[in-house]
């Protein structure tokens, strides 16, 4: 099922200033793209999740741009994978704000250099989701599903190997279970605002709200509503909304009382996406922790946060310690500027492009 054109403007938004975030909180509605891409589905019948659960047939929906190329030894050797937020899909990264930076004629990710593949998660986009028909019965997805799938979804359209990773929130945390489930695998690794532990505190504590405010909407009914629990997603949102936002630029979006209550309005008044889709992908997260695996990490790891991320609050020192347990990881953290935008700056290229190439260079493979 294809989401309505409403519906996708919510989740753009959704990605531009909530928990996903696969855009600044002062962009707005992700454009139609003019990237050339190319639209592609694989099925994979029978998938088992890790709850036990089985989906008859996961179909994933992707994007690519460019033409894969192969080396001497038959391998793909240009394929670049990017993952997306919470609630976004494949376009998310099709931004302005990241793709005009990097998939650009003597960009970092020059579409004409390299395979560019992006991917609706499973529950995301064009992919399997419980609002395609099961509901609440769809099978409890989490992000050690979403990686395997990926994996297998690159095995059906013949990519071998993948010159890097890059994955931007949800798709950064993606990123560390890539490194420890596929060593190897990728040339480099480049998670973009998370943490590479359990998500607790202040964390899952909004995103629990999040679920509940839905669940407690009596128009819910248990996932089997006929009208979309409007005021379960409103409070959802609201919670989003908070867990998305960056102090600087947005005082600077809303210096005024009129100002910062219109924008309120504008973000509860667009459409909201389908409720138990909303519910699933919040908690896909709720057994995320790479923690103790971390040293198997092998691969070259460029891991960035922001110092304004409001999800992944630098004063956790987290990131500090779990950069060390890595062998061949830099973590940076980026100082608050003008530039940045919270949680969303994982997808204001410009802010970071340079330690991007920095990496790549040092990651080119020898011949």
């Amino acid at each position: 099922m294809f989401y309505s054109a409403a519906r996708l403007a919510f989740a753009a938004f959704l990605c531009s200033s909530a928990v996903a975030l696969c855009q600044s909180p002062a962009a707005p509605a992700l454009p139609a793209s003019h990237w050339p891409t190319q639209d592609g589905t694989v099925t994979l019948p029978n998938f088992r999740l890790g709850t036990g659960e089985t989906l008859p047939e996961l179909k994933l929906h992707y994007l690519t741009l460019g033409t894969p190329q192969r080396n001497a030894a038959g391998h793909v050797d240009n394929a670049v994978l990017l993952l997306h937020g919470t609630g976004g899909s494949a376009h998310s990264l099709l931004n302005p704000i990241f793709s005009d930076v990097l998939f650009v004629p003597g960009g970092i990710l020059d579409i004409q250099k390299y395979f560019i593949i992006l991917p609706d998660d499973i529950g995301h986009g064009q992919s399997s989701k419980p609002s395609d028909g099961l509901r609440m019965h769809f099978p409890a997805y989490d992000y050690d599903d979403m990686v395997r799938s990926q994996r297998m979804m690159l095995d059906q359209v013949h990519v071998d190997h993948l010159r890097l990773i890059l994955g931007t929130s949800m798709g950064c945390m993606q990123t560390f279970v890539w490194g420890e489930t596929y060593p190897g695998f990728s040339d480099a690794l480049a998670p973009f605002a998370c943490l590479p532990v359990q998500i607790a505190g202040r964390n899952r504590m909004m995103r629990y709200m999040g679920i509940q405010g839905i669940k407690l909407d009596p128009a819910w009914k248990n996932g089997d509503y006929t009208t979309e629990p409007a005021e379960g997603l409103r409070l959802a949102g609201t919670i989003l909304l908070v867990m998305g936002s960056a102090p600087l630029v947005m005082q600077k979006q809303a210096p005024t009382r009129e100002a910062a209550e219109q924008y309120v309005d504008r973000y509860l008044a667009r459409p909201a996406p389908d409720a138990n889709d909303m519910i699933y992908y919040l908690n896909a997260s709720r057994n995320y922790d790479p923690s103790p695996r971390l040293e198997t990490i092998t691969d070259p790891v460029l891991w960035i946060n922001s110092a304004d991320d409001f999800i992944n609050p630098p004063e956790l020192g987290i990131a500090e310690k779990m950069v060390n347990r890595m062998p061949h990881a830099r973590f940076i953290l980026i100082p608050i500027s003008d530039q940045t935008r919270g949680h969303g700056t994982h997808t204001a290229a410009a802010v970071w492009k340079n330690y991007l190439a920095e990496f790549m260079q040092q990651t080119e493979p020898k011949p």
